[in-house]
């Protein structure tokens, strides 16, 4: 027989037997792999990502923009959102709701947005989901504790003998105590304009101010340091907190999740406890 037949007939049995290794190789590599994605959905519940609680909704990292006035229950709120969420953070910014809408205007990261009028949001609708509202509050007057000026109604914050201080006339607490001064023809000179209403009711809990406009929820929280004057229905503002989730999150359906859970009994109680009004 000639050598180059001999080689190639050597050559073509021992391609052949790479082939036949390379079929079974492949057979027995199926179960496996079958086997591995079977223990890959077993130990994720069906679901390859891992991105979603026992509740079902996603789990993330969120960060929340919303006005200061709602620094004490949202704080309660956070933390019952996460013990019923497992795997989800929420990180609270609170600040004057001027402030928040300039934060988003700026391209600030965020998830959601609270504030405590209907006219800071709608500045921002463009970055926004649509509102809702989750809860409504009214003014009261914020005195030292005990009363010591004896302020019984709006027309005494008129005395420029007492020390008043207001929010800032951009800020929704200022517009609302403008609006019930200006309804009953009251003029203020107040000592200092705030960048929110927690800082009008950290000047009266601190002496520097005899009394303040801020919402009946702030004066609730700070009990022991200042007395709360109520103002008739009839001479009141009633504010509006609206919740929307933000264009630009990255964590979209999570961000949904939380604003949806804002308006669920769970979450109504929590506010209406701390003093807010039904929506």
């Amino acid at each position: 027989m000639p050598k180059e037949f001999h080689r190639m007939s050597l050559s073509r049995t021992f391609s052949g037997r790479r082939v036949a290794a390379a079929v079974v190789t492949a057979a027995l590599l199926v179960p496996l792999a079958a086997c591995g994605n079977e223990d890959t959905r077993k130990s994720t519940g069906g679901s390859t990502s891992g991105s979603t609680s026992a509740s079902g909704a996603p789990k993330a990292d969120l960060t929340v923009l919303a006005a200061a006035s709602l620094t004490d229950v949202f704080k309660t709120a956070g933390a019952a959102y996460e013990k019923a969420h497992p795997g989800t953070k929420i990180t609270f910014s609170f600040a004057g709701s001027q402030e928040l809408v300039a934060q988003v205007a700026q391209g600030s990261p965020a998830d959601a947005l609270v504030t405590a009028d209907t006219k800071s949001m709608a500045q921002v609708k463009a970055d926004t989901g649509t509102p809702t509202v989750i809860a409504r509050n009214r003014l009261v007057i914020a005195t030292g504790e005990g009363n010591p000026h004896k302020v019984d109604e709006l027309k005494d914050l008129a005395d420029t003998k007492l020390k008043v201080v207001l929010a800032a006339p951009e800020v929704p607490a200022g517009k609302y105590s403008k609006q019930v001064l200006d309804a009953q023809k009251i003029t203020v000179k107040p000592v200092s304009q705030e960048p929110n209403v927690r800082a009008v009711l950290s000047k009266v809990e601190l002496g520097e101010a005899d009394a303040g406009l801020v919402y009946r929820t702030d004066a609730a929280a700070a009990p022991d340091k200042v007395d709360a004057v109520e103002i008739p229905d009839a001479q009141n503002a009633i504010a509006a907190y609206p919740a929307a989730t933000l264009k630009e999150s990255r964590n979209a359906e999570a961000a949904a999740a939380f604003v949806a859970w804002l308006s669920t009994p769970e979450a109504q109680k929590i506010l209406q406890d701390a003093g807010f009004q039904k929506p």
